[in-house]
């Protein structure tokens, strides 16, 4: 740490080939990460100072910060970090996080970390399938504009889901493929949502600070009675809510009750 306690700045290297503004860029980001610059953001004159660098390299950077929502900069006004965008989904109904993401007017975005099959015993057996069947796992990290929003890890059954597995999952949703190639429309499920902690490499691959907890979603996804997906999902308690009307005559109301669940 510094002497104002921020933790400190890691020195550029030169001799790499890597730009100037792009080290400059991941070092802010682990400091953010790390917590830094809770009290404020500093401007374009003192991270020139901070790292020895030009105000077009600070610039550079500071403009990439901007286009993942991270800070907010105007013309003649110093950097603040921005208020992020919260994601709100509601309980008991049907809905897809790709919908729920773009609706706010951020681009979602995923990158695909793990698409093949594979058999698990653990999550057939939640399925109510043979422990050998065969599932299609999709496993993505999920991004609201440019920051990550969620870990997501989907299984379904290959004799349901195989034409999934020539999809490009970059940007599109789920529900919408299973859909269109699978003749799958899910119905309904059971989901169960808890605030977890997460591990330092979850935190690491989220960009989520010390001290900020998550939600770990389980959803089991049906068709009528028929389960068609497991999903394990991985949310930023900072960036997410789930949402519920309720009243003094009726009580909570989670959202339209399918018959055929």
């Amino acid at each position: 740490m510094n002497a104002t306690g921020e933790l400190a700045a890691a020195p550029l290297d030169r001799t790499l080939a890597e730009p100037l503004w792009s080290q400059l860029l991941g070092d802010l980001r682990r400091r953010l990460r790390d917590g830094a610059f809770a009290a404020a953001f500093p401007g374009e004159l003192a991270l020139v100072a901070e790292y020895g660098v030009s105000r077009h390299t600070v610039r550079e950077a500071l403009r990439r910060l901007r286009d993942e929502g991270t800070v907010v900069a105007a013309r003649g006004r110093a950097p603040r970090l921005a208020d992020p965008v919260e994601i709100e989904q509601p309980l008991g109904a049907l809905y897809s996080l790709f919908a729920s993401v773009e609706s706010t007017g951020l681009r979602q975005r995923s990158v695909v970390r793990t698409l093949d099959v594979r058999a698990d015993g653990v999550v057939a057996a939640r399925m109510g399938l043979e422990e050998s069947t065969p599932l299609v796992y999709l496993e993505r990290l999920r991004l609201a504009g440019s920051s990550p929003l969620a870990v997501d890890r989907v299984w379904l059954p290959e004799s349901l889901a195989a034409p999934l597995l020539d999809v490009d999952f970059t940007h599109t949703a789920l529900y919408d493929e299973y859909a269109e190639r699978c003749g799958v429309r899910l119905s309904g499920g059971e989901e169960h949502i808890r605030a977890v902690v997460p591990v330092a490499s979850e935190r690491e691959l989220l960009g989520i600070p010390v001290g900020v907890a998550a939600f770990s979603i389980e959803r089991l996804g049906k068709v009528g009675l028929r389960a068609v997906e497991w999903r394990h999902t991985l949310v930023r308690g900072d960036r997410f809510a789930v949402t519920a009307q309720f009243s003094a005559r009726n009580g909570y109301r989670f959202g339209p009750v399918d018959d055929s669940i």
